[in-house]
């Protein structure tokens, strides 16, 4: 069926955490999408409600088939149903591998800019993060090998978590790039939490390459976490897994996830992970032929109407990373007088390290009408900025 992105959905006074802002601002910061949810999941989670009764829920061989046949349909890889433990979430189960993998006062290498979480991860359970910057020509983001030897190196660090594809910059890695960090991981004795959350969000004609493919070395050093909540827009389902073919890796993150007590899946968690991966194919291909012209609109407007910003290349994530360094020092300050001149409310690029501070992080999964209004807010904004400067 033809999906209607163009489609306005009203989320204000929802609840949602996206849209809990003033009248007259434009949330596009936190990556949650604002298009219709595909067909076959709503119908599935319909059936399940109209059962009448909310208790709770087992995992069923369904939910482990729709993974393995998923994976091996979209991304080429086998994956043996024993190497999946549900978890609520993405975020929940790189927490609980943080307190296993890793004792207190150790540290956590993380590649910066990168997901804001992974601090929190980190620093909440009582562990120092070790920012190794990817390295940035003012064009590009590319792998530091070089820094990262030397992080990985620091018999203090145990564990690195790897965002792939990037975010905030939607890079995806190349084989010889996970497999050149796999082989220094293996070397410095460090365990590797892939999140590969936004692995299907590519531009149409890319792909990604699962950490866990690229060599034995690489699958026996990791615990990959996937989910469909990313990708099909239902982040609030609360549902994912971690992909661990390590035996030893896959029974201490079994362990510590049922001890967080996170690996429990809620009523609606089954179908809608069944439904999404079983039948969500067309309703993605016209997602990420949508997001691909969202994010050419936004180059070309770009260009045309404020260059001084610089927008890096993108191949996954609907998630826009703007170099803002031309005219602005401090991203906070930036994005805050964004949203006060015109109600547009962006990410700052300080959330993601260091090396972020000069950068901007914008939300591009919404309707184009949305976008252009967005768009045009930065615009003005922008150039009150440099003027006020």
């Amino acid at each position: 069926m033809k999906y209607d992105f163009d489609k306005i959905i009203n989320r204000r006074n929802t609840n949602s955490l996206k849209w809990d802002v003033g009248d007259n601002e434009l949330p596009m910061w936190v990556a949650d999408m604002d298009f219709p949810v595909a067909q076959p999941i709503i119908d599935a989670i319909k059936d399940k409600l109209n059962v009448g009764a909310l208790g709770y829920s087992i995992v069923p061989g369904a939910w482990y088939e729709a993974y393995v046949n998923w994976w091996k349909r979209r991304h080429k890889l086998t994956i043996v149903p024993e190497w999946l433990v549900f978890t609520t979430g993405v975020l929940p189960a790189i927490s609980s591998a943080v307190r296993k993998l890793t004792t207190p006062a150790e540290k956590v290498v993380i590649q910066t800019p990168v997901y804001n979480n992974f601090f929190n991860s980190i620093v909440n359970n009582g562990r120092y993060v070790v920012e190794s910057p990817l390295k940035y020509d003012g064009k590009a983001y590319s792998m530091n090998f070089e820094q990262l030897e030397r992080d990985l190196a620091d018999p203090q660090v145990s564990l690195m978590i790897l965002c792939n594809p990037q975010n905030p910059s939607g890079n995806l890695w190349s084989s010889y790039e996970l497999f050149k960090v796999g082989e220094l991981c293996a070397k410095h004795n460090v365990t590797v939490i892939a999140d590969e959350i936004h692995c299907d969000l590519t531009a149409p004609g890319k792909e990604y390459v699962p950490f866990a493919s690229v060599s034995d070395v690489c699958r026996d050093i990791s615990v990959t976490c996937i989910a469909p909540t990313k990708t099909f827009n239902i982040a609030g389902v609360n549902s994912a897994a971690v992909m661990i073919p390590n035996k030893f890796l896959r029974h201490k993150m079994w362990r510590q996830l049922n001890t967080d007590e996170v690996a429990e899946p809620n009523i609606i968690a089954m179908e809608a992970t069944i439904a999404a991966f079983n039948e969500g194919d067309d309703w993605l291909e016209q997602l990420r032929a949508y997001i691909y012209e969202n994010k050419q609109l936004c180059q070309k407007y770009l260009e045309e109407n404020v260059p001084e910003i610089y927008l890096v290349p993108s191949e996954a994530t609907y998630l826009l990373w703007m170099d803002c360094s031309a005219f602005c020092t401090d991203s906070i300050e930036l994005t805050e007088f964004i949203r006060n001149d015109s109600g547009l409310f962006l990410s700052e690029g300080a959330e993601f390290g260091q090396a972020g501070r000069q950068f901007l992080r914008m939300n591009i999964a919404c309707p184009r009408s949305v976008l252009e209004d967005g768009l045009t807010r930065l615009e003005h904004s922008v150039h009150a900025y440099i003027k006020s400067n």
